[in-house]
């Protein structure tokens, strides 16, 4: 259902019948396809409301479908792109080889993108389109006030620190990422009306990272890398806090038992690339370890909490 999901968004079907319902034939001659394979295809997705087929032997949209159209709000299509591309499923066929070995999957992703400008370009609107549906849950769960300066440290495009500084108009920011990253951030952060209350410098966080802020957020950093990476992050952004500043690890934090979750589902593909998903347990070590009490953890209704820490 995964790589049918993927055909569709890469094909842009949602985006095709958004006028109106077309016959399979009709999608395939627009997009360059067999209309018999495209038929049998939209009958599977069309079987669990990917998309209807009316009697007339025409596909229609449906909410589902509405989310794999690239002009709406929240979009999933880049989202089904990657979940489906051949780089992806290259590393989860690896996953017996690291259950077997521990070892993560042999590829470099960073690397990989650096080749691979279309991938690369696709994994950025997917990680752009993911963490939009956790901005708004965690500026609306945790209290920024008091907090004059913040940073965020591998900000990417600065959507997060965008939102947070509208939330608190008193407040300044500082976007800290790669130097590349920021020089495509700047336009982003000129047109969220941020600008005059925002700092963006580049750099590299295993090496430093500005001192002068009263507290260091991260979303999605932290679970990219084992614990000696993570640790090393840790003590860079100790190193350039006061006491009594704060650390805030936006990610998921995996709970006891067996309740369904998407954090123990995502660790999964950190276990694959080196990184892991952390229990509370966890994180109150790796905090220990890198100078911080953990001081307390907020949830959000996203997959995320706020892991809040204190220099010490």
């Amino acid at each position: 259902m995964t790589q049918a999901i993927y055909v569709a968004a890469e094909l842009g079907i949602a985006d095709i019948i958004k006028s109106e319902p077309q016959t399979s034939a009709e999608i395939a001659k627009r997009v360059d396809a067999n209309a018999d394979a495209l038929q049998r295809i939209l009958r599977a997705l069309a079987s669990v409301g990917v998309f209807r087929e009316t009697a007339g032997g025409k596909f229609e949209q449906t909410p589902l479908s509405e989310l794999l159209r690239s002009d709406v709000p929240g979009s999933l299509r880049a989202w089904a792109q990657v979940a489906g591309a051949s780089w992806q499923w290259d590393m989860l066929g690896g996953l017996l080889s690291t259950a077997r070995t521990g070892n993560k999957f042999p590829w470099e992703g960073w690397e990989y993108f650096e080749q691979h400008k279309e991938d690369a370009d696709i994994f950025n609107k997917a990680m752009t389109s993911f963490s939009a549906s956790e901005i708004g849950p965690v500026v609306a769960s945790y209290d920024f006030s008091g907090i004059h300066k913040l940073m965020d440290v591998a900000g990417g495009y600065g959507s997060l620190l965008a939102a947070v500084l509208k939330a608190n108009p008193e407040m300044r920011g500082v976007l800290f990422d790669a130097p590349s990253v920021i020089e495509g951030a700047r336009r982003e952060i000129e047109s969220s009306g941020i600008a005059d209350r925002s700092e963006l410098v580049g750099g590299d966080f295993f090496a430093a990272v500005p001192a002068g802020a009263d507290a260091i957020m991260m979303k999605h950093i932290i679970h990219d890398w084992d614990d000696e990476h993570s640790l090393k992050i840790l003590k860079i952004c100790h190193a350039a806090l006061q006491p009594g500043g704060k650390l805030l690890v936006i990610d998921a934090v995996i709970l006891p038992g067996n309740e369904p979750s998407t954090g123990k589902l995502l660790d999964i593909e950190m276990l694959l690339i080196g990184g892991r998903e952390r229990t509370e347990a966890e994180f109150r070590k790796l905090f220990a370890d890198g100078g911080f009490e953990l001081t307390r953890i907020v949830s959000t209704p996203s997959p995320v909490s706020v892991v809040e820490g204190r220099r010490a």
